[in-house]
């Protein structure tokens, strides 16, 4: 086994207690597994390989979780392999499950116009991702037994993308990526760190495109954090 996959193991643990106990998430420990030896690895998998159209495939035929069973199409995710940026919200609204794919309603056209203010795009350099990968009923917050059920695979696509910087928009994405219950209006702005195993990725919170089209007075801090962002790729890159 993986340390990766020890860690999402230990995460659906936690989340399930905090869900039992209290209904809310609650920080926990940081993890620092191991892998296994290459022995005591999954033996259907023998060359321990994996892929984005592996993952794919997998989150199509899921059915972990009620939202497997109500959704009409999953929302894999879709952009450019070893992006510089990786996006990550909440969850498919109604236009991304009619599709199967992210952010393409009004909240995933505002998003294409904030990224490409930045000079980053879906096409080129990003690659856009949900923590669930079904939509909830009626486009309410997901449970978290339903982050928790898809959890392995987002950390997976993390894996293999390995994006310079992570980008989570929401509170939903920014609650469950980092362990925290403040909203986004308390947190957005800073740099976090995204770790799993060997990874550690810098990122950043900001408010959600569809929050931004309830709520234009979120417009202002929402391109002041974009701005910073972008200053971080930039010395990434020249670096």
């Amino acid at each position: 086994m993986t340390s990766i996959e020890k860690e999402q193991i230990a995460g659906f643990l936690d989340l399930t207690n905090d869900y039992l106990n209290s209904g809310y998430q609650t920080i926990h420990q940081v993890y620092n597994f191991s892998d296994d030896s290459c022995s005591q690895q999954n033996t259907e998998n023998p060359e321990n390989t994996d892929s984005l159209e592996i993952i794919s495939e997998e989150i199509k035929k899921c059915r972990n979780c009620p939202l497997g069973n109500s959704r009409k199409n999953a929302v894999p995710g879709e952009g450019v392999r070893n992006p510089l940026l990786m996006v990550i919200g909440e969850g498919p609204g109604a236009d991304e499950d009619a599709q199967g794919r992210p952010f393409v309603g009004k909240a995933g056209q505002l998003l294409d116009e904030m990224l490409k203010a930045i000079k980053m795009s879906r096409t080129t350099n990003c690659f856009i991702a949900n923590v669930v990968k079904c939509r909830p009923p009626n486009n309410g917050d997901p449970k978290p037994e339903e982050t928790a059920a898809c959890s392995f695979f987002l950390a997976r696509q993390i894996a293999l993308l390995n994006p310079k910087m992570i980008l989570l928009v929401g509170n939903i994405a920014s609650q469950t990526i980092l362990k925290v219950k403040e909203p986004v209006g308390r947190i957005h702005g800073k740099f976090y760190e995204y770790k799993s195993g060997d990874l550690t990725i810098p990122l950043i919170v900001t408010y959600h495109p569809a929050a931004l089209l309830r709520n234009i007075e979120y417009k202002r801090p929402a391109w002041e954090d974009l701005k910073i962002l972008q200053a971080r790729i930039d010395s990434i890159v020249l670096n």
